[in-house]
């Protein structure tokens, strides 16, 4: 099992899960807001570092616990329709996920999720 952790910017959240709902076998996502800044933070002028505020950058954060088999597929599909082509477009991160428990039913593993 697998956990895909993507932060994308807000405005393509319809299109990412339009597209994400069309890949059969997928389980199911969460939506977060998020605020957070990357490497070129320093650089933007319209987001100014002062020694009492951080000004922050609106994210939208995904996630998705799937089976291994479909990993590909949902990175594939959240790459193509969260990329505009501009700095910023966010990242992707997959990490192992060793268990999972279903709590109404006590399923384990991937009939977990």
């Amino acid at each position: 099992m697998k956990r895909i952790q993507a932060y994308i910017k807000p405005h393509k959240l319809s299109e990412v899960t339009l597209a994400l709902h069309k890949i059969e076998g997928l389980p199911g996502m969460s939506v977060i807001d998020a605020r957070g800044f990357g490497r070129g933070h320093k650089h933007r002028a319209h987001h100014q570092i002062t020694e009492d505020v951080v000004d922050f950058i609106p994210h939208t954060k995904l996630e998705l616990f799937c089976n291994d088999a479909l990993v590909e597929t949902i990175v594939a599909t959240i790459q193509e329709h969260a990329h505009t082509g501009l700095k910023g477009d966010g990242k992707i991160y997959i990490s192992r996920v060793d268990d999972a428990i279903r709590i109404s039913t006590g399923e384990r593993g991937e009939e977990a999720v």
